[in-house]
């Protein structure tokens, strides 16, 4: 459980990130906002205050690692790494430019980008190569993976699940960003996966749910995963895609949308009234 300060600083470091969001797109430009506005809770909590990792730590071999799966919500990730100070905060208007360091996908040319990532169901192999890796230099440290929903279809990603709990790999915590919402609509009426807690506990992993908008929910869940020895544990996140946009919550067209000038103005706008109640 956490301290009230602690919830604070949390609830205003995840406005902060959404605030980088939508700097990071701007007007006319098209961004991930809706798959990234799902996740600044859970990469807020991962990054400031869960996870061992920090710049000073960036070459440590006992660091803990975050591989975003679903790369194309790289604007998460880039700007809590940006909040981390890994890089200048210029670099968040030059994202996707020939200049700029921060491309449309996660790449090794970012300092604490851990893997490139992208295209869908892979981001879990990799992670389960990390993870085995630490295994055997016997690191405390912890593999932390991030899937989208609508990557649930992808075959390679089933492998990579039989494979982890075959070699009992519990240094890996995986999180599924359960939106409901895929790039051209509810995943659900594009390819339906039901039962997805029951998929994954039948493929050996230990199954934990949170809500992905809730601090203590989240950490809860992670905690928990952390006591689960001999497999690995998978997070089902419950959110809301957009989360923070009215214009955007649970619609697939700010999958990869274009903000406007109204929008735009729109969300800061809206920003501000949830800054002003914490």
């Amino acid at each position: 459980m956490l301290q009230p300060n602690q919830q604070k600083e949390l609830a205003r470091m995840a406005l902060q990130l959404r605030y980088d969001l939508v700097e990071m797109i701007g007007v006319g430009n098209a961004g991930h906002l809706g798959g990234s506005s799902s996740l600044a809770e859970t990469v807020s909590l991962l990054y400031f205050h869960k996870m061992h990792f920090s710049v000073e730590q960036l070459g440590d071999p006992n660091r803990d690692r975050l591989v975003l799966s679903k790369g194309h919500a790289a604007l998460i990730q880039y700007a809590a790494l940006c909040e981390k100070g890994l890089f200048p905060r210029e670099e968040l208007k030059r994202v996707k430019t020939l200049d700029g360091l921060l491309q449309g996908h996660p790449d090794l040319s970012i300092p604490g980008i851990e893997a490139v990532t992208g295209s869908l169901g892979q981001g879990l192999s990799i992670s389960l190569g990390m993870a085995l890796a630490l295994r055997l230099d016997k690191s405390p440290a912890r593999v932390y993976t991030i899937m989208g929903d609508g990557e649930q279809s992808e075959g390679q990603l089933w492998e990579a699940a039989m494979a982890t709990a075959n070699f009992k790999v519990d240094n890996l915590t995986a999180f599924l960003d359960w939106n409901k919402v895929q790039a051209t609509g509810p995943t659900k009426a594009v390819f339906s996966i039901p039962d997805l807690d029951k998929k994954w506990a039948a493929f050996g992993w230990n199954v934990e749910k949170a809500d992905g908008h809730n601090f203590d929910s989240i950490l809860e869940a992670i905690e928990k995963a952390q006591t689960v020895k001999g497999k690995p544990s998978i997070i089902i996140l419950d959110t809301i895609k957009g989360k923070g946009f009215s214009f955007a919550e649970g619609n697939a067209a700010y999958h990869n949308g274009i903000l406007t000038e109204e929008t735009y103005k729109q969300a800061l706008k809206e920003l501000d009234t949830i800054k002003a109640g914490i």
